[in-house]
């Protein structure tokens, strides 16, 4: 049985070069495969391997003091989701071109996953405003499942939403809008754009869909959670759609979103 980890860290990052070398000599030395994305403004990554060698890769990624706190999301599979191992240097780690969306400034308000379950079954938030839920994914991703009734936008890359999102933003002013994705990084960046561009009523979804799935389940989600490696999708009980031998499909490992 792999273990497989997702999980990403805003932080300052003055040698990102020096820290992807570090990392790869971790992730190497267990054996693990997948993507670890290192930019100026922090780490994204993607790895699966044993459960001792995932141990030892967040140990050590953890004595650096940047990275004490990371959180981290896990799924199971019983075949290796990833050809290769790929350490990667970016300008950022999930591309969004936006100035005002960095959270190096400081993080967006948050919902966590129990209080976004209970809003949803009560058909508000505690202050009685509507909750719209909003998918910063791509169509590909949303084709696989997404919350009941979320506001989804046609794009294909994640620079895209500000433009397609435009027309409804009149029409979210007195809403509670929740941003979410499939581990947090892309609704993160979006929560922060859309409040620095007027729209205070957005939250993020702490810990994206994954978390959600890691601590409430599929209540309110329709469908699966697309991910970036050869799994396809995960269930809400963190289940692959594909759990079968490797191809080459899987040999760019995991795409550069969360």
């Amino acid at each position: 049985m792999f273990v497989n980890i997702a999980a990403y860290h805003f932080t300052p990052i003055d040698d990102p070069g020096a820290l992807s070398g570090h990392l790869h000599g971790l992730a190497e030395a267990g054996g693990l495969r997948g993507t670890v994305l290192v930019a100026a403004e922090g780490i994204n990554l993607f790895l699966a391997g044993t459960a001792a060698a995932i141990d030892g890769f967040l140990d050590g990624l953890r004595a650096d003091p940047r990275f004490a706190a990371i959180g981290v999301k896990y799924s199971h599979s019983r075949t290796q989701p990833f050809a290769r191992l790929k350490v990667k240097l970016k300008r950022e780690i999930i591309a969004f071109r936006r100035e005002d969306a960095s959270p190096l400034e400081g993080r967006a308000p948050t919902v966590a996953p129990a209080e976004l379950a209970r809003w949803l079954d009560q058909g508000h938030d505690d202050r009685g405003r509507p909750v719209v839920m909003l998918d910063t994914r791509n169509r590909e991703e949303v084709g696989h499942g997404s919350f009941a009734n979320a506001l989804t936008l046609p794009i294909d890359n994640f620079t895209d939403l500000p433009q397609a999102l435009a027309p409804h933003r009149d029409a979210l002013a007195d809403a509670t809008v929740v941003s979410f994705c499939t581990g947090g990084i892309r609704c993160e960046k979006a929560a922060l754009w859309m409040r620095a561009t007027g729209m205070d009523n957005v939250l993020q979804l702490d810990g994206g869909i994954l978390g959600y799935f890691e601590q409430v389940g599929g209540t309110h989600y329709d469908g699966r959670c697309f991910v970036f490696d050869e799994r396809v999708a995960l269930d809400p009980a963190l289940r692959p759609l594909v759990d079968g031998a490797m191809d080459a499909r899987a040999d760019d490992g995991a795409r550069d979103a969360a």
